[in-house]
């Protein structure tokens, strides 16, 4: 059966690369696509869509989320930035609604793999901390990648983490990076990246990196696609592409 897809956001560099993925599968189709401007309401109940794609910016995507769910539109959504307190809130709508609504800080299959492969690692290690390195268009910092990588660190993790000794002097503000937990996060935004994240694990006489680069939005197509594939089956709020795997 096939699978009605709206985009949403579809003239930006997501939502562009999303209406060719949905176009070029053959189990999907693209029932309509809105972008800033457009009566998001009114497509949706037009079109019937089966699931909505949302990729825009940080400061709409809590509407656009509550109007797809109020239309009873499953959601998959990749805009970072939302609160997690107004996530949830979404999150209990989709559930009083019968839909699923997912939000991803990251739809690249090796990022599930890089998270996955850290929480191992700090089992070992004491000390960590996360470079995430992104293009000088992306308006939040820390990445929700980040974020999010530093939360499932803190909650993997056997030991404290970064125990610094006392009397570290930083001459410049924020040169150790902001701090979520107890995780340095570091943030990089510059002309030529994409989006790029490591985990840098310190030890004795050793380190460790793990490191995901994404060099195309392409890279990202295949946890969008898996998860407009699995949202129907969900109710409420899914946080991570990972739960879809």
């Amino acid at each position: 059966m096939t699978i009605r897809v709206h985009v949403h956001g579809a003239l930006g560099r997501m939502g562009r690369t999303c209406v060719e993925a949905v176009q070029a599968a053959e189990d999907l189709s693209l029932c309509g696509s809105t972008d800033v401007g457009d009566d998001l309401a009114a497509a949706l109940a037009a079109e019937r869509a089966d699931v909505a794609i949302e990729f825009t910016v940080p400061e709409a995507v809590e509407q656009n989320v509550r109007t797809m769910l109020e239309a009873r539109v499953p959601v998959v959504a990749g805009t970072t930035g939302l609160p997690r307190a107004n996530a949830e809130e979404l999150g209990r709508l989709a559930k009083s609604k019968g839909v699923g609504f997912l939000l991803a800080p990251n739809f690249a299959i090796g990022v599930v793999l890089m998270q996955r492969f850290a929480r191992e690692a700090v089992r070992y290690f004491k000390d960590v901390e996360i470079v995430e390195l992104h293009h000088d268009k992306k308006l939040d910092a820390p990445s929700g990648t980040a974020l999010h990588t530093a939360d499932e660190l803190a909650k993997a993790a056997e030991q404290p983490l970064n125990q610094r000794k006392v009397g570290e002097v930083v001459s410049v503000e924020g040169a150790r990076g902001g701090v979520r937990g107890s995780i340095p996060i570091h943030s990089i935004r510059l002309p030529g990246l994409l989006a790029h994240q490591e985990v840098i694990f310190g030890g004795q006489g050793q380190v460790l990196t793990i490191r995901h680069d994404a060099l195309d939005r392409h890279a990202f197509m295949p946890g969008v696609l898996l998860a407009v594939r699995s949202i129907h089956k969900h109710r409420g709020l899914v946080d991570s592409l990972e739960a879809l795997l």
